[in-house]
């Protein structure tokens, strides 16, 4: 394979963009699984053990926070770093409608992709400008709970406003009496990493009705949105269903909670392979809420009525806006 090198004048933007990314993706890549964990148990066996013991019962005391709005940091969400991010692809927030701050929203984000770049730089952030946009609002994006056991990463990401997908932390935000919340959901989850790879329009939703559930039990308004870009961003590995790899993959996400995909992109000095994104414009649309009538005991008639309708949504927000984004006309998305 021949490598294509980055030129050596490039400008200092450039330069910045690309910092603010790869620290992006070692944060989530390493921070989490390896340095945070490693540091802490370095720190166990250190002189420094108390500093360690002390942080257990911190973790202990503050065990609910990820699952009751958790702690989230206005300074941090405003970092000029984020900046650099979201001009590194660029990054677009794109609102359809305005939405009412005296209601809960469930903000369905599609496709997942492999880092949910999309997802985390338009509602962990504010440089695509969601507080200006959707005034009123508070964004949360939920990420799977193994994260928020993570010794010192949970207390980064927490910053950002990210929370724990489980049941009992949506419950937390849709049942906010003064409206405002919005918890984004990336639906297809960590099964859908899988097939994230430039064109995949496969969604993993035929099955998943958990989010639609909760939203009649809360009375929280559904949006559905997508983000045109977002399956761009890397190459992966073929690993069609049945074959080993793919086998070993689900095996792996069933036994440990999180997805592997063997993905690639760029690297900081060439182009030819590495763990960065390539530089493919994301254009997130937020599209219109379908209003939910809050049932307490929801049946399964209820249930599958409104994910009919949340799938309507979908498609139109996909359909109405794919020509603007290069998607051609014959392009469709495909529920599974």
């Amino acid at each position: 394979m021949k490598i294509q090198f980055a030129p050596l004048n490039i400008p200092l933007r450039r330069r910045l963009q690309t910092a603010a990314v790869l620290q992006w993706v070692f944060s989530f890549l390493a921070l989490g699984k390896s340095l945070s964990l490693s540091g802490y148990v370095l720190l166990c066996v250190s002189d420094w053990w108390v500093l360690a013991a002390l942080y257990a019962g911190w973790l202990y005391l503050d065990r609910d926070t990820p699952t009751s709005g958790g702690r989230r940091s206005e300074w941090l969400r405003n970092w000029s770093v984020w900046k650099h991010f979201r001009d590194y692809f660029p990054l677009n927030l794109i609102k359809t409608v305005d939405l009412d701050p005296a209601s809960n929203y469930i903000f369905g984000f599609h496709p997942h992709g492999v880092l949910v770049a999309g997802g985390f730089g338009n509602f962990c952030t504010e440089a695509s400008g969601f507080s200006s946009l959707f005034p009123g609002l508070t964004p949360y994006l939920l990420m799977l709970p193994f994260w928020f056991r993570v010794p010192f990463f949970r207390d980064y990401i927490m910053c950002g406003g990210l929370v724990s997908s489980e049941k009992a932390s949506l419950s937390y935000l849709l049942s906010a009496s003064r409206g405002g919340n919005v918890a984004v959901v990336a639906v297809g989850g960590a099964p859908e990493a899988l097939d994230a790879r430039p064109g995949a329009l496969t969604l993993q939703i035929l099955n998943r009705k958990g989010f639609i559930k909760l939203a009649l039990k809360h009375g929280a308004q559904l949006v559905p949105v997508f983000s045109f870009g977002e399956n761009e961003l890397f190459d992966q590995m073929t690993n069609p269903a049945g074959s080993p790899l793919r086998w070993l993959q689900d095996h792996l996400q069933r036994l440990m909670g999180v997805a592997l995909p063997l993905f690639t992109g760029r690297g900081v000095f060439q182009y030819s392979f590495g763990l960065l994104p390539y530089r493919q414009p994301i254009h997130t649309v937020v599209g219109r809420p379908i209003p939910v009538v809050q049932t307490p005991s929801p049946t399964k008639d209820d249930i599958d009525g409104l994910h009919s309708l949340y799938l309507e949504g979908l498609t139109t927000v996909f359909e109405d806006n794919k020509d603007n984004y290069g998607i051609a006309p014959d392009k469709h998305l495909h529920f599974i």
